[in-house]
């Protein structure tokens, strides 16, 4: 299961003289990702790069800055990608403290510093819902509405016409469970809508 995170987290490293400020936090799309390096270089205008990586399905990105290739974007990608986590940016602002760290650790920097952020940071787990719309006769009304709240879904609307019908949205991966419910126990008067439908 994917997660993002709940908030930013901000975490410092000094390394042979050289500051890394870290942040994690949710973000959901590669230019407001974009807006929020921007920032940093305006907080930061003495900073020697602004590295970042974000992982956004599509919108995933992994940038160097003027540092060598493949020694940050690409590590702090592989944390977040690690972590098992989706919709998450990780920046880190270098200040360059004039001693040379090499290719291997200026990876272990940069990736140390978003591992570091990210022990701090409070993980939320991404719960794909599915919607369902099914209708009922009225004497079944009071069950179906049991089951759905049973099932931990969240009704969203209901219509009452000739007969009762019910949207509402629940975990993915309960879906199955709750449409087999209803029909056991609705004895085969319980009709499902499909989306294309309506």
């Amino acid at each position: 299961m994917p997660f993002s995170l709940a908030a930013a987290v901000h975490h410092e490293l000094l390394i042979k003289k050289s500051r890394f400020i870290a942040c994690v936090q949710p973000m959901t799309d590669r230019s407001a990702a974009q807006k929020v390096v921007a920032e940093l270089w305006a907080q930061h205008p003495g900073a020697t790069h602004v590295c970042w990586a974000l992982l956004a399905g599509g919108q995933s990105a992994a940038v160097d800055d003027g540092e060598p290739s493949g020694t940050a974007g690409r590590p702090m990608l592989d944390v977040l990608r690690h972590q098992d986590l989706e919709g998450v940016l990780a920046t880190v602002v270098r200040y360059f403290g004039g001693v040379k760290l090499g290719a291997g650790g200026l990876v272990r920097a940069y990736t140390d510093s978003v591992a570091q952020a990210l022990l701090k940071s409070e993980k939320i787990a991404i719960i794909k819902l599915q919607y369902l719309t099914c209708t009922s006769p009225y004497a079944m009304e009071g069950m179906v509405r049991r089951e759905i709240e049973l099932a931990g879904a969240t009704l969203d609307h209901v219509v009452h016409s000739d007969h009762v019908q019910f949207e509402f949205s629940l975990a993915d991966n309960a879906a199955a469970q709750l449409i087999h419910r209803l029909n056991e126990a609705g004895h085969g008067r319980i009709q499902w809508i499909a989306p294309d439908d309506e």
